[in-house]
């Protein structure tokens, strides 16, 4: 292993030494895609390619070759082909893998595991350990990725289930090798669970790039992957979803590991093409054969002595036929993986065990396997405490209790300061109703600061306060999986009841649960905000002011520093924090030395047209992403500038702001809905360098209001002296003529930006103003992004 990690350049980080923060950096290697000169760069790529959700990432481990010598001398060398060229500067994807999750902490597993997965790749269920010591059941690394799919007996109705792959009851097949079976199990398995969509390679075989050379490090890996249903009879090969474990290396080697998968797995297939004495007897000595074992026999023409101790075995073992598979010499690969696919369908029907991750940790603990969430049981057990009181009662009862300062009064608040700002007093005298909305203000500030904080707010910060950053980040961690959780199984129950109700036509009962559902989303941004307003507000009172609630700005700037967005307008009520928000600021810029040089750089755009999920993808970042609870306000993100390009950009850090999408459906019937639109963008372009516009379509109608504020936002800001660059990012448009055939539009949506651009002006009384373009850093060619979608084929399955 040490070997093997030094030559990759990676022994420093070994155990568990790297973090998710030192990835997330901005330097010349996340921003110029160059190639890979030394196996020391090779995990570098692998990783930046798979935070940017690209597919083509495990192609990348091996140093780029100078072929071109070699072929330029004149006469064929045959040294040369015998030569083996195999070991020095290349690298098996597998131990690559490997060897990065064992220098991965915690966290940054979880990361890479959910990316994996959203590649559609295998990922590591028992990660090996240096010289056969005790495999890991990786548990916490899986406990990220969550699923949907639909299976068919909801494809009538149109229904869906979601849940983390990791608590979700599903059939588990196992597939392992007896040592010199010629046959690739994982080409098989690819085969198999690509039926129907395009061949994608999910598991890495001999046959694909890197895939032949010697593995170091991975024998003992088990990795797993899901089949999931999308409801299409067509397209799907299981009608339910299945699970998949794949052993790397042979059985013999791996004894603790096959035991481990034979015990736990609905069925287990070995692969074979002759069964020599000790493996006779491992086989021999498993029990309940009768329900669990298939045999796959790769059958070639001239081994009758390999087919003989085949025989031998199935006599002892006394399995019927449908549990022996074989390949005969005339049949390929995707003709017999058919084969074992109906082998598989056929076991199917009659699995009652279907097993969830979860409960494997006893059996792993019973047979000598080490599980790595251990080590954060007390946090779990804190978080188990707030959740607790969250289960007792519905979502908006528990925050109305346990979060005050976000509730009604914090919404009048913030309606009181906008009426200040713009005093549409009517008829009565201007300074009686300042004063009037200065009253109610302070009523309210006082009713504000009096409210105690209640038992889960006080577990929250006693625990965010702790000086370990690793508790406090498995703290984190373990609220956004419990609350994500539960406030997915409160969605599902209330968006059935709603169903039912649209079709019963109660008008009343269905604005009742249309409210609840949207109140129903509670994460960590909601405990975060609560902190935020406790500090707000508790100034005016000295006594309140104690050491601890004084430490907050400070606590969050750290967090900020560690990667954790930060709630920057709070979406339910539209208002800022101003005092909580500066503060933490100004603690963030002592603890970086006060070297804070900001890019801000800002995605607008309309409802779940991807905004999210396009600033992950260029960043590497996790900004909550899911149609079901959309970003409300506004978060931002620092990500650290790396020494390498500092110069080079003149920045120290780069802001990412995430906004709620414009014109949301859930906002469209309140009458101010325009305004709320308007506040947004001009407050979030007001503090950006480069706006990202993000439309979802060719054709830009809709997002003509949207155009519409954004001039406004920067007109004004033109006014204090500073001129934006805006790009304009069309999603999911694939075609290789778009960007030519599309000059009409972009000329029309530039017609339209200096018409609405002339009107702002008159509005804003700056005849001067003209074009669009005198307001901002704009080209038409330029500034206009076309970008394909990124799933290839139909989700769950789609890479």
């Amino acid at each position: 292993l040490y070997t093997f990690l030094s030559k990759l350049g990676l022994e420093k980080c070994y155990p568990n030494k790297l973090t998710l923060r030192s990835l997330l950096e901005i330097n010349k290697s996340s921003i110029y895609d160059e190639s890979v000169e030394s196996l020391e760069k090779i995990p570098w790529c692998f990783l930046r390619k798979l935070f940017q959700n690209n597919a083509e990432c495990r192609n990348r481990t091996q140093v780029s070759d100078n072929d071109e010598k070699k072929e330029n001398s004149d006469l064929f060398d045959f040294d040369l082909l015998t030569a083996d060229d195999s070991a020095d500067n290349k690298v098996n994807p597998l131990d690559l893998i490997v060897a990065l999750f064992l220098c991965a902490d915690s966290f940054l597993q979880q990361e890479m595991a959910l990316k994996m997965s959203m590649c559609q790749f295998s990922v590591p269920l028992l990660l090996p350990h240096v010289n056969n010591s005790q495999s890991t059941l990786m548990l916490w690394a899986l406990r990220d990725i969550v699923k949907e799919w639909r299976p068919h007996d909801l494809s009538e109705s149109r229904g869906f289930v979601e849940d983390s792959i990791v608590q979700a009851d599903i059939p588990f097949f196992t597939f392992v090798r007896l040592k010199n079976c010629s046959l690739s199990k994982s080409q098989v398995l690819n085969h198999v669970l690509s039926h129907g969509q395009q061949n994608h390679n999910i598991f890495i075989h001999r046959d694909m790039k890197g895939g032949r050379f010697k593995r170091r490090i991975a024998n003992g890996l088990v990795e797993v992957c899901w089949f999931l249903p999308c409801g299409k009879e067509n397209l799907d090969i299981f009608p339910e979803p299945v699970a998949f474990a794949n052993l790397r290396g042979d059985i013999c080697e791996s004894l603790e590991q096959f035991n481990f998968l034979f015990q736990e797995s609905t069925a287990t297939f070995v692969f074979l093409d002759k069964v020599e004495e000790n493996e006779h007897k491992i086989l021999t000595s498993l029990l309940d054969v009768k329900s669990k074992l298939f045999l796959v026999v790769n059958h070639k023409d001239n081994s009758r002595e390999d087919m003989m101790s085949v025989k031998k075995t199935l006599k002892e073992l006394q399995l019927p036929n449908s549990r022996v598979k074989t390949k005969d010499s005339s049949a390929n690969v995707a003709e017999f993986s058919e084969k074992l696919c109906a082998a598989i369908k056929t076991s199917l029907p009659d699995v009652t065990a279907t097993l969830n991750i979860v409960n494997m940790v006893g059996k792993a603990v019973e047979l000598g396997l080490s599980v790595d969430e251990n080590k954060s049981g007390e946090q779990k057990k804190t978080v188990e405490e707030i959740m607790a009181d969250i289960e007792r009662q519905s979502i908006p009862d528990y925050k109305k209790q346990h979060l005050p300062l976000q509730g009604e009064n914090w919404k009048r608040l913030s309606q009181l300061e906008k009426e200040e700002c713009r005093l549409k007093s009517g008829d009565s005298d201007p300074e009686e109703y300042k004063c009037q909305l200065h009253e109610e203000k302070d009523k309210i500030r006082k009713e504000q600061s009096k409210q105690k904080l209640s038992k889960g707010m006080n577990s929250f910060i006693k625990t965010l306060s702790t000086r370990d950053k690793e508790k406090r980040d498995f703290f984190l961690k373990w609220m956004k999986l419990k609350l994500d959780t539960h406030s997915r199984c409160k969605l599902t129950d209330l968006r059935n009841k709603f169903k039912e109700q649209c079709e019963k036509k109660d008008i009343k009962l269905i604005t009742k649960l249309h409210k609840d559902l949207l109140e129903s989303s509670l994460g960590v941004e909601h405990y975060m905000r609560e902190m935020g307003l406790i500090y707000e507000f508790s100034i005016n009172d000295s006594r309140n002011t104690a050491d601890e609630i004084s430490r907050l700005p400070g606590l969050a700037a750290e967090m900020l520093l560690d990667g954790f967005p930060l709630e920057l307008l709070d979406g339910d009520a539209s208002n800022i924090p101003q005092r909580w928000v500066t503060d933490v600021l100004m603690e963030l810029h002592k603890k970086v030395g006060e070297q804070s040089r900001l890019l801000v750089l800002t995605v607008l755009g309309v409802k779940n047209t991807g905004k999210s999920t396009l600033l992950n993808t260029m960043f590497g970042v996790q900004f909550p992403v899911s149609s079901g609870r959309c970003t409300r306000g506004a978060y931002m993100l620092f990500l650290k500038v790396g020494e390498d390009m500092k110069h080079e950009l003149n920045y120290d850090f780069i802001v990412l702001i995430d906004t709620e999408g414009l014109k949301s459906p859930d906002l469209a019937e309140l009458e101010d809905s325009y305004e709320h639109d308007n506040q947004m963008a001009t407050f979030v372009i007001g503090l950006s360098d480069v706006t990202i516009i993000n439309i979802a379509m060719e054709n830009s109608t809709e997002m003509k209001d949207v155009l519409q504020i954004a001039v406004h936002a920067f007109l004004r800001m033109k006014e204090i002296g500073k001129k934006p660059i805006c790009h304009f990012v069309h999603q999911n448009v694939s075609g290789v003529s778009a960007h030519a055939k599309t000059i009409t539009d972009r000329k029309h949506l530039l017609d339209q930006l200096n018409q609405m651009t002339q009107i702002a002006a008159e509005m804003e009384k700056k005849p001067s103003i003209k074009a669009f373009t005198d307001v901002l850093d704009y080209d038409m060619d330029k500034n206009n992004w076309n970008i394909p979608g990124l799933w290839h084929g139909i989700p769950p399955m789609a890479p």
